[in-house]
């Protein structure tokens, strides 16, 4: 038995088999892998890490199970699979993920079924049971991957607090005391609707003012087209991502001459690129459609600009927003006329649906110099990128 003070939730205990799963290379390279990558040259307090968090949903996972009355054995696999759920993450979160062919909930399950972790889980659990679980399938997923899931609900107050920006702080306790678990169903009480949009306001408020804040998009922008030159030249495979932490990428960066060397070297001295274009995507017809542009067409674009001004390709960014925060609403809410989706019983839900839009833009991003040279010629992104209809 063991016990980790955590910042957020206080004193976190972790039975043997916990531990055991704790103490492998998989999670112990977590420590080393910061939650919300560049942002802490935003938000210089933002040195969290994943491994923080990964304890943290385990709590929050382990909370709302006794809240929903499982029996122990659900409240140990509901447990694991809230330690495990990020297992699969590259060195510096989602700022990578962007440059590569697979999602980090991809890697987290090849992780689960094949790595030293996978013969320690096989001991209690089936390990197919929690890759379906941390992926949102079976009746217990939308526990850790859902509308409401344990995951947000830490990031969202990890976040918050690391950042100092209060927009994050929500109330976990009333959340996981309003939801119940009925017909293998995760199900919202009518008491509490409030407190869902509480949360999702918070998601709201946090997606401009961090994790979207223009400053990180371009720092991150930059970063990817490192990693993007030295997987193309074979510097590092894709698959070598999953056993290094953001020091070891930050050190083949920094040893890899070309872009990747003078693009670390920029971020290290705060030379970084500028808004050069933008187009909010309240100006386009399905904005819903922007977040999943094919990134070739994009690449497509920034050569045409680069041709344009006589520089080479890998110093034009285009960038569109991350998948943003309110789709459908799966979740449902449990009313005196039957159930009903949340976002059917929160007009809240549904303003932010089509508000999530208003903070967002496609923005074309450059040096200070080459931006001089895109405002010289009129450098516009709608003359080099068709946007979805």
């Amino acid at each position: 038995m063991g016990y980790i003070r955590d910042s957020i939730h206080g004193d976190l205990h972790l039975n043997d088999f916990e531990l055991e799963i704790l103490d492998t290379v998989e999670m112990q390279r977590l420590r080393r892998i910061k939650q919300l990558g560049f942002t802490n040259l935003i938000y210089p307090g933002a040195n969290h890490t994943r491994f923080e968090h990964s304890i943290g949903t385990l709590f929050l996972a382990d909370k709302l199970a006794k809240r929903l009355g499982f029996d122990s054995e659900i409240q140990q696999l509901l447990r694991i699979c809230g330690l495990l759920h990020d297992i699969g993450h590259a060195p510096f979160s989602h700022v990578t993920e962007r440059a590569l062919k697979h999602k980090h909930e991809t890697v987290t399950k090849q992780i689960i079924k094949n790595s030293s972790i996978t013969d320690k889980l096989s001991q209690k659990f089936d390990p197919k049971l929690v890759m379906n679980i941390v992926d949102g399938k079976t009746s217990y997923g939308k526990i850790i991957s859902g509308d409401l899931d344990v995951d947000r609900m830490d990031y969202l107050k990890r976040d918050s607090y690391y950042t100092g920006v209060a927009y994050g702080v929500i109330d976990t306790e009333r959340l996981i005391y309003s939801l119940t678990y009925d017909n293998n169903e995760l199900l919202l009480s009518s008491k509490g609707v409030q407190a869902a949009e509480s949360t999702l306001l918070a998601r709201y408020f946090m997606y401009p003012t961090v994790y979207q804040h223009h400053t990180t998009r371009i720092v991150n922008g930059m970063f990817r087209v490192a990693i993007k030159s030295m997987l193309n030249d074979n510097v590092i495979k894709e698959d070598e991502l999953r056993y290094l932490d953001d020091g070891e990428l930050i050190n083949i960066t920094r040893n890899t001459k070309g872009i990747a060397q003078q693009t670390i070297q920029n971020i290290d001295t705060r030379h970084l690129y500028k808004k050069t274009d933008t187009i909010p995507l309240t100006e386009i017809t399905n904005p819903e459609k922007v977040v999943n542009i094919d990134e070739k067409y994009l690449r497509e674009a920034e050569v045409e600009i680069a041709e344009k001004l006589d520089i080479n390709p890998e110093c034009v960014i285009l960038d569109v927003p991350e998948e943003l925060s309110f789709k459908k609403m799966n979740t449902k809410v449990q009313t005196h006329n039957g159930l009903k989706p949340l976002n059917e019983v929160s007009p809240i839900i549904e303003s932010l649906k089509k508000a999530q839009y208003k903070y967002a833009d496609i923005a074309l991003f450059m040096s200070k110099q080459n931006k001089q040279k895109a405002e010289e010629r009129n450098i516009k992104i709608e003359d080099y990128l068709t946007l979805p209809t």
